[in-house]
């Protein structure tokens, strides 16, 4: 407020400056052409009366108000979460803001919504976006500028940063092999997930590379009740030899821990189980829970990095794919000893190829 008892407007800065409103406005928009003396006069004129310009008036001169979106597709997934915590802190230190948007794993809805997001926001992040590549690729060529996270685009030059899924499986399905596991079950995710596809070449990798190894692939999902669900499927692989689960993420893993230890399974000791991301919760599950750690707050803050560039008209760098690092803990142990047939499931599997970043 000014000393009129009324919100300050540019007009009274430039009465009380002696200049024209068009150089205060000049001034406050960083004008290099404006006179120094009137530069200063308008300044003082600024202090002395308290003058806040409007977010909303300079938003529309400059075409930018500070404000960047993401679109997630599960923002109960602690992996979203951590990324939009870095995403956030590392936005705010450059005075930007960040709103997110949840599309509830429905695909239909991440187009409109990012489309809406992008028109109210200088940029938008796409998280682990579920639209087919085709898609997506048009929608990102509409959105600059746009980061997409957890998910590669061939022949695009949209800033991508993610995790090696496919890597973090094969370093998985190595620790099971290590333990003596021989057929395992891996819980899928939704199908229109591109990481569950990553996780799927995994798969498929570390089967070739061990010929010992027999892996099933079971439809799960990628939230708490998904894992909970698929219990009893999950003793149905044990009962034709299963020694271990990898599941997609660390919410089915709990999930299914939960429902495990209701019924009286004994976790490793009948059934060894595996996560991914090493969400908050994980190292404090009954048995502490085997994943791979993601670092979720990094993702974000090079999230940041590409995105602030972009807004600045500046090279926005390489992609980066970061390698997860393994948290062994008490819910994997030695296979049980089991003479039971079993036969083997091939996964599909798909190519990729970017730089990786070692995390750990």
């Amino acid at each position: 407020m000014g000393e009129r008892g009324r919100a300050v407007t540019i007009s009274d800065v430039a009465a009380r400056a002696g200049v024209s409103p068009a150089s205060v406005s000049r001034v406050l928009n960083g004008k290099q052409s404006v006179d120094p003396d009137i530069v200063k006069a308008v300044r003082r004129a600024i202090a002395d009366l308290g003058y806040r310009p409007s977010l909303a008036a300079r938003s529309l001169v400059q075409g930018r108000n500070h404000t960047v979106a993401m679109v997630v597709p599960d923002l109960e997934n602690p992996l979203f979460q951590g990324i939009l915590k870095g995403l956030s802190v590392a936005a705010a230190a450059d005075g930007y803001r960040v709103l997110v948007a949840d599309t509830v794993e429905r695909v239909d809805e991440e187009e409109p919504t990012a489309i809406e997001a992008r028109e109210r926001c200088d940029a938008i992040v796409l998280c682990a976006p579920r639209l087919p590549e085709a898609r997506l690729a048009r929608l990102t060529e509409r959105l600059a500028p746009v980061v997409v996270v957890n998910r590669a685009l061939p022949g695009s030059d949209v800033p991508v940063v993610g995790v090696d899924y496919a890597r973090g499986i094969r370093d998985l399905v190595d620790h099971l092999a290590a333990l003596g596991h021989r057929r395992i079950c891996y819980l899928a995710g939704p199908e229109t997930s591109a990481s569950n596809g990553e996780r799927l070449r995994g798969v498929a990798e570390a089967l070739a590379a061990d010929p010992r190894l027999e892996i099933v692939v079971e439809p799960c999902g990628s939230r708490l009740d998904d894992g909970f669900a698929a219990a009893e499927r999950v003793l149905a692989q044990r009962d034709a030899g299963a020694t271990a689960v990898l599941a997609f993420n660390d919410l089915v893993a709990l999930g299914l821990l939960t429902r495990l230890r209701r019924l009286g399974v004994d976790v490793p000791g009948e059934l060894s189980v595996a996560g991914f991301d090493d969400s908050p919760m994980a190292a404090y599950a009954t048995p502490a829970l085997t994943t791979l750690s993601v670092p979720r707050a990094e993702l974000g803050a090079q999230v940041w990095s590409r995105l602030r560039a972009l807004i600045a008209g500046e090279p926005s760098g390489h992609a980066v794919v970061f390698r997860p690092r393994l948290e062994a803990r008490e819910s994997t142990g030695p296979a049980r000893t089991t003479s039971t047939s079993t036969s083997t499931s091939t996964a599909t599997s798909a190519s990729h190829s970017t730089s990786t970043k070692e995390h750990g």
